[in-house]
């Protein structure tokens, strides 16, 4: 456990991300840190999340981009954030990590053959990159 300031935190994240596995603050600086790690991995669509609150109770999850109502309903987002989000779900809430490790391969899967959606560079749709996941699966 290391406890850092959230101005430095970014410039952390900037530098050396690996150094970093999970990190705990409130939902502002949460927003702002998630914006700038998304930029590592090449879009907010890649980023799952977690609100974990006492041992025992269910969690929120959720991708950390929220619902994205700038292309809602037009079959362009990214789904993996949401179909990491319920990885996490199955490891942390459910205690399926065997289910959690099959779909975070299946995911990788999808990537390393080449599934891309728009904001990864690629032309792939909703649809389409969910049922790369589900052929990996």
């Amino acid at each position: 456990l290391e406890h850092i300031l959230a101005d430095n935190c970014a410039m952390q994240l900037v530098r050396a991300p690996k150094q970093f596995d999970v990190i705990v603050t409130d939902n502002l600086f949460g927003d702002i840190l998630s914006d700038a790690a998304a930029m590592l991995t090449g879009s907010l669509g890649m980023l799952p999340s977690a609100a974990l609150g006492a041992a025992g109770k269910p969690g929120l999850y959720e991708p950390i981009h929220g619902s994205a109502p700038d292309i809602a309903g037009q079959g362009v987002a990214n789904p993996l954030a949401a179909i990491l989000s319920f990885e996490m779900a199955l490891r942390l809430s459910l205690g399926r990590a065997d289910l959690a490790d099959k779909l975070s391969t299946a995911v990788k899967a999808a990537l390393d053959k080449g599934a891309r959606t728009r904001d990864l560079g690629g032309a792939m749709g909703t649809r389409a990159m969910g049922d790369a996941v589900l052929a990996a699966l």
